[in-house]
């Protein structure tokens, strides 16, 4: 079909489809890792040309119904305006299309070699979910936290009430004879600045919370940060996390690369996103997300997707079989995200209500995060070698674990460095400018203060 055809309104058939999470884990044990991209396109003909070329793409891929932004928020009526006009939207609006149109847009792509996810962003995701019973797509993702904090100001309490509904209702599909499966966003809060033994505790919170409402099926995300020894360290954690903790052995992990501010050049993109497949293939992940050159300037077309599919595959092929990289004995990253869990689930035995007593407490507190149920006292910013680290801990439970760093004065051009740190490494690499990610050659923290092995610190000119 070719993109911008019209779909006939006749319900598709064919086979269920199949466990997601048991797909992923069973490509990943014969040696291929799989790779997945955030593509979503409102028109329905381009979205399924969309998906054939994922499916088509030499690699072993999963394909992606990425939604728009008026569905994630309920605006259902702007949805309808934009249809009627023919507007483009950023994503494909399942919830507006009658289940016929879906499953036409899935008929014959989707099958037991091609699994299908929808991603979306809500904190209120109850027509999603219905949506996605009625078209028995089986896999999707997010969470109680990690759809809230980061989007809008939808209470807490609100967001977790939500999302326990949606989550008992979507183990439904069991009985129908499909398995579906829940993947964590918690890995990727606000996308950066975020220490990473945070990321990894909300997203095994968020699998604990699934697992408790019925799922058997789920993945657990983890974003690529500033440094890939410590994002070792980290999958590293939340994989020994998994094992200990998780009551179903139906898990993978998804690493996403990098989700904050993107290089410019096409070459500074590829050797980030190869970053991204070396970190998945050392730590032994199972899936990637991968991100494409068009990231800092606009939605990438269904060629770019490909394209980066394709490079992600052949990275990941070309390095040493996989194979996980044993941590070191409790590494730092694990005792402190092993702290934050054990300082929530500490709280109640039901783990959406601990959720929420641990974000009134502190016990978790989101750097920079402006959400009204977030502390806000925690306080991050990269060192002069790259690793994001905790520049203050509020009332988080990790006292005797962090060293307290000096008082850091947060300002506006501070952060935005930060913020940046990433897109200028690779920029500067892609353009020879070496491996130093600041123009000075030092580490430049929120406050813009140059960091000095004497503890001291100079304000920069």
């Amino acid at each position: 079909m070719r993109p911008g055809a019209r779909l006939s309104r006749r319900p598709a058939e064919g086979a269920r489809p199949v466990d997601f999470g048991a797909f992923v884990r069973a490509r990943r044990r014969s040696g291929e890792l799989v790779v997945q991209p955030r593509m979503g396109f409102s028109d329905p003909g381009t979205m399924r040309a969309g998906l054939a070329a994922t499916r088509a793409a030499n690699a072993a891929t999963v394909g992606t119904l990425t939604l728009d932004s008026y569905t994630r928020i309920g605006e259902l009526g702007s949805v309808k305006d934009a249809l009627r006009a023919g507007t483009d939207l950023n994503g494909y609006p399942i919830v507006s299309y009658d289940p016929a149109v879906t499953g036409q847009v899935l008929a014959g792509i989707r099958d037991e070699t091609f699994p299908v996810q929808v991603r979306h962003g809500s904190a209120v995701p109850h027509d999603i979910f219905t949506a996605l019973r009625r078209t028995l797509i089986n896999a999707t993702e997010g969470g109680p936290v990690s759809y809230c904090l980061p989007y809008g100001r939808t209470p807490l309490d609100e967001s977790v009430r939500n999302w326990v509904r949606c989550t008992e209702d979507f183990a439904l599909l069991r009985e129908s004879g499909v398995e579906p499966h829940l993947e964590t966003f918690g890995g990727c809060m606000l996308g950066q600045l975020c220490p990473p033994s945070q990321l990894v505790a909300i997203s095994v919170l968020e699998a604990l919370f699934f697992c408790q409402h019925g799922m058997r099926s789920v993945s657990l995300s983890y974003a690529q940060q500033t440094h890939p020894e410590q994002d070792r360290e980290a999958v590293a954690a939340l994989r020994r996390l998994c094992g200990e903790l998780l009551p179903t052995p139906n898990w993978h992990v998804v690493i996403y690369a990098y989700m904050g501010v993107h290089p410019t050049t096409e070459e500074g993109a590829y050797l980030l996103l190869d970053q991204a497949t070396r970190l998945a293939v050392d730590s032994g992940s199972e899936r990637l997300i991968v991100k494409t050159v068009a990231e800092s300037r606009r939605i990438p077309t269904v060629a770019e997707n490909v394209a980066a599919l394709e490079s992600a595959a052949r990275t990941a092929r070309s390095g040493p079989p996989a194979g996980a990289v044993p941590a070191e004995a409790d590494s730092q990253t694990y005792l402190e995200a092993r702290a934050l869990v054990e300082g929530v689930l500490e709280l109640a035995p039901d783990i959406g209500r601990a959720l929420g007593l641990a974000f009134r407490q502190g016990v978790l507190d989101i750097p920079y995060c402006l959400h009204p149920d977030n502390h806000g006292r925690a306080r991050s910013y990269i060192d002069g070698d790259g690793r994001l680290r905790w520049a203050g801990i509020g009332r988080l439970p990790l006292g005797g674990l962090v060293d307290r760093a000096p008082a850091r004065e947060v300002t506006s051009a501070g952060l935005l460095a930060d913020l940046s740190y990433v897109q200028r490494a690779f920029d500067q690499r892609a353009r020879g400018a070496g491996q130093a990610p600041d123009p000075d050659g030092a580490g430049i923290g929120p406050a813009g203060y140059r960091a000095f092995p004497s503890g001291g610190r100079q304000k920069r000119s």
